[in-house]
């Protein structure tokens, strides 16, 4: 671990925070939050492996083979701890929780989650007037309202210094309908300050088409703002463009048109993001 602290780049320990926040990343996900090239990141996130700083997994996948999930290694692990002021983990640890994370009948919907997320960031990237100032995952969303409802992420977009708070649900067609919309009613007993819009990402049009047809039976609670969108948004600028269907309403819009429905606290900034065009 001495020997690591002085080899590591300020985008290396900027992996690692995002490993230990969010769990684990493509190879694809980390090229746009962090190189901005598919060689350049095969080749660091390579060197990473080979010193154990990063672990990665993947599915047997016919025909192909599926992209590399990338997450921390024992050493990466010891070295989070250690800035943390915990105890370090085991090696055999962090290979265990790696096993299980590659096994768990959620890693689709993590990697969907984050996959949101990187998406809004790689529009940043490339757009000086917008960025992502605060990006929340799922525990930490339920230390903050837990007792309420469980977001699976929380954000705050920012776009020509409009800040715009949301909360985000995920949904890849696993749930009934009648309980996805279940949900609004505990978004509508949140605080004032955190009735923030409910994003719903949804995997396919049909999906999203049939959400707002039960809406329009069911209603949306008083005080709750829900928009829309869909995996097909990726073709139309993703989920940073014109493409978020507002429940009620006609037409399509962006997250920034969707006006903050409380006064929210605006901390937490991710305001030394490592940006791709760096050295």
């Amino acid at each position: 671990m001495a020997g690591e602290l002085g080899r590591l780049t300020p985008r290396d320990r900027f992996l690692l925070d995002l490993l230990d926040q969010h769990k684990t990343f493509t190879t694809d996900q980390l090229v746009d939050l962090a190189f901005g090239s598919v060689g350049r990141a095969r080749n660091r996130l390579n060197t990473l492996h080979s010193r154990n700083i990063l672990d990665r997994f993947r599915h047997y996948q016919r025909p192909g083979s599926q992209a590399w999930r990338w997450t921390l290694g024992p050493v990466g692990a010891a070295l989070i701890a250690a800035g943390h002021g915990d105890p370090l983990p085991r090696p055999a640890a962090v290979r265990d929780a790696t096993a299980r994370l590659a096994m768990s009948p959620t890693l689709g919907h993590l990697l969907t989650t984050n996959g949101f997320f990187v998406a809004l960031t790689a529009h940043a990237h490339t757009d000086p007037s917008t960025r992502l100032d605060r990006w929340w995952n799922e525990a930490r969303c339920r230390e903050q309202v837990g007792a309420v409802v469980r977001p699976d992420g929380h954000g705050v977009w920012n776009v020509g210094g409009r800040a715009v708070p949301f909360w985000l649900e995920v949904d890849l067609g696993t749930e009934t309908l009648s309980r996805v919309v279940g949900k609004l009613t505990g978004y509508a007993a949140l605080p004032t300050s955190r009735a923030y819009p409910v994003l719903f990402w949804f995997p396919t049009g049909a999906r999203e088409q049939n959400f707002h047809t039960h809406l329009t039976r069911t209603g949306v609670p008083d005080a709750v703002t829900v928009a829309t969108a869909a995996d097909y948004a990726a073709d139309t600028g993703g989920p940073a463009g014109p493409v978020w269907r507002v429940a009620g309403h006609p037409g399509r819009i962006s997250i920034a048109d969707l006006a903050p429905t409380g006064d929210g606290d605006r901390g937490n900034a991710l305001q030394d993001r490592w940006h791709p065009n760096a050295a």
